[in-house]
C-alpha cells in the first residue's frame, strides 16, 4: 500500500477536521489505532502547524473511542518517521496502541526499547 487513502471509506471510524482514524489492520493489541491524515503528508515533519494542533484532538478522539470498545490500562502513542525509523506507508499516521496489564512482562520503558539493546535506564 502506497497511502492510506486505498482504504475504502467504511473502514474510517472517526474524523476531525485534518485526521481520519481506522483500526489498524496488523493490530499490536486489542484498539489499536490508526490516526491518517486527510491531506497526504509522509510524516509528522511535514504537518502544518493546524494539522499539529488537530492531532491531539484526533488522539483524544481515538482514546474515547477505544474506550468504548475496551478497557485498556495505558497507552503508546507511535510515529514512525523515514524507512529507518520502521516507516512503511509513507503517509502519515499515528499509532494510538492500547496496553493492558500483564500483555507483556515487563513494560518498564516503553518506546525506549525499539532499539532492545539501548532501552536500559
Amino acid at each position: 500500500m502506497k497511502t492510506f487513502f486505498e482504504l475504502p471509506k467504511d473502514k474510517h471510524i472517526g474524523e476531525t477536521e485534518h485526521f481520519f482514524l481506522i483500526r489498524d489492520g496488523f493490530a499490536v493489541s486489542p484498539g489499536h489505532t490508526l490516526i491518517i491524515s486527510k491531506v497526504l503528508r509522509v510524516d509528522y515533519f511535514e504537518l502544518s502547524l493546524d494539522e499539529k494542533a488537530d492531532l491531539d484532538n484526533a488522539i483524544l478522539l481515538a482514546k474515547s473511542l477505544v474506550e468504548k470498545e475496551f478497557t485498556p490500562d495505558g497507552y503508546n502513542i507511535g510515529m514512525n518517521c523515514g524507512e529507518a525509523a520502521g516507516q512503511t506507508v509513507f503517509h502519515f499516521h499515528c499509532h494510538l496502541i492500547p496496553r493492558y496489564a500483564g500483555d507483556m512482562e515487563n513494560p518498564r520503558g516503553g518506546v525506549r526499547h525499539v532499539i532492545p539493546s539501548n532501552g536500559a535506564y
